[in-house]
């Protein structure tokens, strides 16, 4: 007996930040994971904006496939071979945001879960109030009253007080709310490492595992003596998302005269 498709819904809305989106979804192909794929509108302009890729309907693997081998620095192949060994994205399925027949639409679709990635202040409102204006506030809507996970990750700055009383309702509704908010922790070079640690969370919430981040270890300064481990990044010139340089290098706790337990707030 074949097992049941139990896909992840990952939303992308049309916040700036559709690096995110793609981070989270090869993070998701590559442990396995059966994905649902939904893209607003306004996204598809953001994604036409920020890639130069305009997402087809009838083409979607195809703009996909360049999509995800693109790095958040704008490197179009920088992806590309650790795309090669996942079967032409077979895991994937693609659902334009005005098909409210779509499985997701139902609570008896199998789903997983949900992730927006990334969530604007109107996916934000939208989810929030019920509207269920596409397929996106409609699934996300699904999910809570399934009691399914959604993680929603708002990409905004700053925040109004409307906003954030709709983040408020979503976190009463049961959802998580996490801000596209990198740490600095984690002795990140490139753009691709801020993207990734975002990404890492948001798959943190819903237990996907990963190494899309070094975890903090308890030792302060530890990131900035060992790279990220998902991939090889070189200290000094050219590596395979980009170029920078980055002085590696001990942290000296009694000469900065700090310690974890008085550095305070």
């Amino acid at each position: 007996m074949n097992r049941e498709r139990r896909p992840w819904i990952v939303g992308v809305s049309g916040a700036s930040g559709t690096p995110y989106a793609a981070a989270v979804l090869r993070a998701l192909l590559h442990a396995g994971e059966a994905v649902d794929l939904v893209i607003s509108r306004a996204a598809r302009l953001t994604l036409l904006d920020e890639t130069g890729i305009a997402f087809r309907d009838a083409r979607w693997r195809e703009d996909l496939a360049r999509w995800l081998a693109r790095g958040a620095d704008g490197t179009p192949d920088a992806f590309e071979s650790d795309l090669s060994g996942l079967s032409g994205l077979s895991e994937v399925r693609y659902w334009s945001a005005g098909d409210f027949s779509a499985g997701p639409s139902s609570g008896s679709y199998p789903a997983q879960g949900m992730l927006i990635v990334p969530a604007s202040t109107a996916c934000v409102a939208g989810v929030a109030l019920g509207l269920s204006k596409d397929l996106l506030q409609r699934a996300a809507a699904v999910t809570l009253k399934e009691r399914r996970p959604l993680v929603v990750a708002v990409r905004e700055t700053p925040l109004a007080g409307q906003t954030l009383g709709h983040l408020v309702a979503l976190d009463e509704a049961g959802a998580v709310v996490l801000p596209a908010s990198p740490a600095f922790y984690a002795g990140a070079v490139t753009a691709q490492d801020l993207v990734d640690f975002v990404a890492g969370r948001a798959l943190d919430v819903v237990g996907v595992q990963h190494k899309l981040y070094r975890r903090w270890d308890g030792e302060l300064g530890g990131g900035r003596g060992s790279q990220p481990n998902h991939r090889e990044v070189s200290c000094h010139g050219t590596g395979r998302h980009g170029t920078g340089r980055h002085e590696a290098g001990r942290y000296d706790a009694g000469r900065h005269e700090v310690s974890r337990y008085d550095a305070g707030s």
